[in-house]
Formats: structure tokens, C-alpha cells, sequence
């Protein structure tokens, strides 16, 4: 039985295993034979499950039965509606690492029963719950929780020469930007400081060039249908990767075909507000791990936004050097969640590293704060695990009682930076008794543990009686009980998922539909005339033909496109 380590991420998610002859990771292939499997979950109208490129195919011209970029809700009861169904991103997420599980057990002819997932540095606590959770509505245990710029930073560690390597991970995917600061010393990698921001990554860059399209088209995006919205994406995605001095798009409104042509100054002017956010955590993380610019010996891109050149420029100008670009930074992340999984496992084909996280957050409760006319202030915050502390970390506060006669104490459990209680993130809040009198106050300690997989475990001891309790999150978003989680499981267990043999026919005729509804004249014409051709090869039921059609009929529609 075999471990995986998978990237599950915004826009496209990946899987990797370890390799024990050839003593290294290696990406795993999906259905088409492709490594990366876009993030995209669609429901067709014969109610059967879409995963991967063609669920991204289907969602050109059925945005209504697809959704995308539902990583960044994760851990939220947000919900996303499928045609007749509705998913929470945790569902649409176990749909993502099903597939990713089935295509390791085709690869390694073997049964795939547990995984290392990689999560952003900056995702809360109940976002790296919510994860776990993705992987037991997968049937998949997740063994660890490992961040993605250290998955990165092993990847690359362990390869080293040097013993003593500052790193810094510029993580930009998606829809996450993450930067970590990691040190190698003596097989120990050690991580000094995180920063980030879950709501900027990739995505918000192909935005800017659709925007940027409508602008020079004078149309605004509510006067799209959702079907054009869907295809203009689509095609700002295209141009954005493609790169290059300048940016054609074009787009069927109506019956009308619009162009324009972005030069690379005009876009670069526009995403300036997005690189000013990408340079803020970098000097933060810089700062909370009292490193210097010219201290940092390697700079480690990962993730597909960082293939942009505006990014890479942004990079180099920083820091005043090239950062590494050996490993492709599409795949480097489950790679690395390769290596750990290996390295959990002892692996002696692996030089032993001793890993070491640090807590994204501080992590902390309120408190009152007395005033110099006696009276108590409440909603200050009160620190017990700050940011950047190197976890697993167990820290313990001591609380008193403020009131004659207190029965109860009130205990939140907050995240976040801010002097005030207010302005952080509730987690969760735990009511424990206690036995104020006139005479006595009571106290209580407070001990935070945060362990490896970013989780956190809150107990209360209470002085006068003894008595313990642990946290409860009662405000846990997104969270499912056991009995909820099993009933999900088997409710996704019962989905009809598109079989893994027939992903290639599949594909082919949603790309079809997909170049229908964005041409018109006699482009429709060509695409009417091969997806006939093909359905036909599809009806006669004979592979061989089949294969030979489905060539022609990519052929046909390669020439189209380019």
C-alpha cells in the first residue's frame, strides 16, 4: 500500500510517490497523461461528475454546472451549486484528491491508502481542518499536513551540497501567495518566518487582463452573459501564459466578434496594486526572522504565477539575484510532499532532515485590562503562541477572575495580530466554572498546543476544583461531525464520476462544444463536421477507429485554435 504526496491546489493540483530504485520523487500522470489536473468540478446534465480538464472544458460553456477556485473557501460553509446539486469546497476538494487517488493506484498498480497533503503556510486552523477533512471524504488518510513553501524548500534541500542554506520560498499560486524563510543547518530545516495573503495569487492576474480587455472594448462584465464571462477567462488565462510583448484577445459577444490588443506595459501598469501586495509579507517575513536581503543564500520560485515575467523581474529586482527556476515550479510542491512522505516513512535512500514548522498566526484569547480609575476594560488581546514561534509548540497564560462571586470564565480562542480582541479571528469559545468568592479570586491556565499538521488543541485548567476541559470550537466554520463526514462519504461514494478510460473521448467533445459556442460562420461549420465525424466513430463502438478519428479530430481543432 502505497503514500502519495499531493499539491491540491487553487488552479491546477498535482501527485507525486517516491520512487525507491530510482531513490527520488516522480510525478504521477492522470488519465491523459498530463501532471496537472486543473482544480475544476463539473456536473453534467446526465448528472455524472467531471473532474480535471474536461470538468475546465465543460465549464467554458456550462459556468452554471462547474466551479473553480473553491480552494479559497475551504473551511467555510460556503456553498457551490452544480446544476440540481450543491457542494461545500471540502466536497468539491475530495472529488479533486478521488481522482488524484485513482490515478496513483492505475500508475503504481497498487492501493493508495494514505497521503501527504500540502496546504498554504498562511492557511488557518480551520482551514488545515478542513483539509484533513477533504482527505477522509476522499478515503484517503491524510498522514501529515505540510506546508507548501517547506514542501518546496525540501524538494530543493535535500539535494544540497551546502549544509548551511538560507532559503526563501516565493510561493505564488493560484489563488494563495505565500513567502517563507527556511534555514538548512546540520540535517535540520528549520523554518525562521511565514507571511502571505490567501486572497492574492494567479487568478488575480489573469483578472486584470480580462479587465483590462472590457476596458478597450468599453463593456462592463455585467453586461456579459455568463457564458462569455466564462470564455473571456478562459482566453485572458490563454494570453496570460502565452506571454509575450504584447496580449491578443478577442471575444463572440453576440454575434459580434470584439478584439483588442494589451501591450506588456499596459498590463504591468495595471497589476501594480498586486505586486505592491506581493511585496508586503516578504518584508514582514524578512523582518520576523531578522534576516537580511543580502543574508538569503537561494530564492526558491514555485507555483504557475511565478512563470509570469513581470513576476520573476519583481523577484530579481528585490532581492538583487535569479532565483532558481531548476525544478519546474508547477511541480515542485508535490514533489516535496513526495520526499516527506518518504522521509516519515525513514527512507534510507534519504539523507535524514529533521523538519521544523513555525505557527503562521499568534495565536491567543481576551482579556480585561484594568484602568487607572479601577474599572476593567475588556476586548484586549492577550498573545499565548506568537506568529513564527517553531512548532509543535505547547505555551500555557495564567487568567484570573475579575468579579466577586464569578461562576463562569469566558474563554475565546482567537487568531490574528491585532492589539484588540475584535479585530482577530474567532476559533472558538470554551465556558469554564469557577469559584470566585469575596475573599479569593480564582485563576485558570490556559495551555495552547499547536502540533505539526497546523492544528490546535486548547485545555483549561481551572486552579480551585482541578477540573480540565479542552476546546470545543463551537464556531468552527465548515466543520462536519464524524457521523456527518461518513454520511458525505458515502453520498460522494454514490456520485457517477467519469470513468478514467473514456477521459480522452470526453475531453474532445468538450472542447468541441466548447469551440462551437465561441465562433461563429465557418469555424462552426469545420467543428459541426468533426464532431459528427467523431460521434459516429463513437456509436460504431470500434477502438481502433475511435483512436484514429480522435487523432484527426485533435489534429483539426490544434489548427483552429492556434
Amino acid at each position: 500500500m502505497a503514500v502519495i504526496g499531493i499539491d491540491l491546489g487553487t488552479t491546477n493540483s498535482l501527485v507525486a510517490y517516491w520512487d525507491e530504485e530510482a531513490k527520488e520523487a516522480r510525478m504521477i500522470p492522470n488519465a491523459l497523461g498530463e501532471h496537472l489536473t486543473p482544480s475544476v468540478v463539473s456536473v453534467d446534465t446526465n448528472g455524472e461528475v467531471l473532474v480535471g480538464r474536461i470538468a475546465k472544458e465543460y465549464q467554458v460553456v456550462h459556468p452554471d454546472r462547474s466551479a473553480s477556485v473553491f480552494k479559497r473557501h475551504i473551511g467555510t460553509k460556503k456553498e457551490y451549486r452544480l446544476g440540481e446539486r450543491s457542494f461545500l469546497p471540502e466536497e468539491l476538494s475530495a472529488m479533486i484528491v478521488r481522482s488524484l487517488k485513482k490515478d496513483a493506484e492505475s500508475f503504481l498498480s497498487e492501493e493508495v491508502t494514505e497521503a501527504v497533503i500540502s496546504v498554504p503556510a498562511y492557511f488557518s486552523d480551520a482551514q488545515r481542518k478542513a483539509t484533513k477533512r477533504v482527505g477522509e471524504l476522499a478515503g484517503i488518510k491524510v498522514e501529515r499536513i505540510i506546508s507548501e513553501p517547506t514542501a518546496a524548500a525540501v524538494a530543493y534541500g535535500i539535494a544540497q551540497e551546502d549544509a548551511d542554506t538560507k532559503f526563501l520560498v516565493f510561493d505564488l499560486g493560484g489563488g494563495t501567495f505565500d513567502i517563507s524563510i527556511l534555514e538548512l543547518f546540520d540535517s535540520i530545516m528549520e523554518v525562521r518566518a511565514v507571511a502571505g495573503d490567501n486572497y492574492l495569487g494567479g487568478e488575480d492576474f489573469t483578472k486584470v487582463l480580462s479587465d483590462i480587455f472590457l476596458e478597450k472594448i468599453g463593456l462592463k462584465e455585467e453586461a456579459l452573459t455568463a457564458g462569455e464571462r466564462s470564455m473571456l477567462y478562459k482566453k485572458a488565462e490563454t494570453a496570460k501564459v502565452q506571454g509575450g510583448h504584447a496580449y491578443e484577445l478577442e471575444l463572440m459577444i453576440g454575434e459580434e466578434l470584439k478584439q483588442a490588443t494589451i501591450s506588456e506595459f499596459e498590463y504591468e501598469a495595471k497589476c501594480k496594486a498586486l505586486l505592491s501586495r506581493l511585496r508586503e509579507p516578504v518584508e514582514r517575513a524578512l523582518s520576523d526572522a531578522s534576516v537580511k536581503v543580502a543574508d538569503i543564500d537561494a530564492i526558491i520560485l514555485v507555483g504557475g504565477g511565478t512563470k509570469l515575467p513581470m513576476i520573476r523581474s519583481f523577484v530579481a529586482k528585490i532581492f538583487g539575484k535569479l532565483p532558481y527556476i531548476n525544478i519546474n515550479p508547477d511541480e515542485v510542491v508535490a514533489l516535496g510532499a513526495a520526499v516527506q512522505s518518504a522521509l516519515k516513512g525513514k527512507n534510507a535512500a534519504i539523507k535524514e532532515v529533521i523538519l521544523t514548522d513555525v505557527c503562521p498566526y499568534t495565536l491567543g484569547t481576551s482579556t480585561s485590562v484594568r484602568r487607572s480609575g479601577g474599572h476593567y476594560e475588556p476586548g484586549h488581546f492577550l498573545p499565548i503562541i506568537e506568529r513564527n514561534s517553531i512548532i509543535p509548540v505547547s505555551k500555557v497564560q495564567t487568567v484570573y477572575t475579575i468579579y466577586e462571586d464569578q461562576r463562569v470564565m469566558e474563554i475565546d480562542i482567537l487568531q490574528g495580530e491585532s492589539r484588540m480582541a475584535r479585530d482577530n479571528v474567532l476559533l472558538g469559545v470554551l465556558n469554564v466554572p469557577v469559584h470566585a468568592t469575596p475573599e479569593k479570586e480564582d485563576k485558570a491556565q490556559i495551555r495552547y498546543t499547536y502540533d505539526v499538521n497546523g492544528l490546535l488543541e486548547v485545555e483549561v485548567t481551572v486552579d480551585s476544583s482541578g477540573e480540565t476541559k479542552k476546546m470545543i470550537i463551537e464556531k468552527d466554520p465548515g466543520a462536519m461531525s464524524k457521523e456527518e463526514i461518513e454520511a458525505r462519504f458515502k453520498e460522494l461514494e454514490h456520485l457517477k464520476v467519469h470513468p478514467r478510460d473514456n477521459a480522452q473521448n470526453r475531453l474532445v467533445l468538450a472542447r468541441g462544444e466548447r469551440l462551437y459556442e465561441e465562433h461563429i460562420g465557418e469555424v462552426r461549420e469545420i467543428v459541426t463536421y468533426w464532431m459528427n465525424q467523431f460521434e459516429n466513430a463513437l456509436d460504431r463502438q470500434n477502438p481502433k477507429e475511435i483512436e484514429k478519428v480522435r487523432a484527426e479530430v485533435i489534429k483539426a481543432f490544434d489548427e483552429l485554435e492556434s
